[in-house]
């Protein structure tokens, strides 16, 4: 697994000066990082967008997965910029049709992610796009999915890494080789 953190200093220092941290959201103890003032600031926002489709041409991507829900607001604009498909991983019981589904824990509980399984062709590239990077089991079961619906794990795309949680770690046998790049690593 190749290792980057894909935003320049200012783009960084950009995007870390428009996320809200939240204490005690959504239980005791956690702070939630709120990107929603990031997705209010139309430079910031674009910015964001621009660096994911950038990413996107840099693995070669042929679709781009966004994880439920942040994903889907930060992965489906990146996919369009890049002139590429989008495709939702969605909690259980989302999808209509037939589905793969896989189980994975996370850091203050437990789910169950789908995807349809016809949402990619034997040959595509899939850059699978989220907010955070946690605990990594959201990612590594995303990896799952896309790997069992036939398709090819081009890398894994998020805006922060809470590095102190070592998610990579976890990802890091997932990915076998593919590459993991976090916009901001806190």
């Amino acid at each position: 697994m190749t290792t980057t953190e894909a935003a320049s200093p200012e783009l960084r220092t950009l995007l870390l000066s428009r996320i809200r941290d939240v204490q005690d959201y959504p239980r005791p103890g956690v702070v939630f990082k709120d990107i929603t003032p990031l997705l209010a600031d139309p430079v910031a926002f674009n910015a964001l967008v621009d660096a994911f489709a950038a990413l996107c041409r840099r693995h070669a991507a042929t679709k781009v997965v966004g994880l439920e829900a942040r994903g889907f607001i930060l992965a489906a604009p990146a996919a369009a910029r890049a002139h590429l498909g989008f495709v939702p991983v969605r909690k259980a019981g989302k999808l209509p049709g037939n589905t793969h589904s896989q189980s994975y824990d996370l850091e203050y509980g437990s789910a169950e992610l789908e995807v349809q399984t016809d949402a990619f062709a034997a040959n595509d590239r899939v850059l699978v796009i989220d907010d955070v990077l946690a605990t990594g089991g959201t990612a590594e079961a995303s990896v799952a999915l896309v790997r069992r619906a036939g398709a090819t794990v081009a890398g894994v795309a998020v805006l922060m890494e809470l590095g102190f949680l070592a998610g990579r770690d976890r990802l890091a046998k997932s990915l076998s080789g593919a590459p993991l790049d976090a916009l901001i690593t806190i």
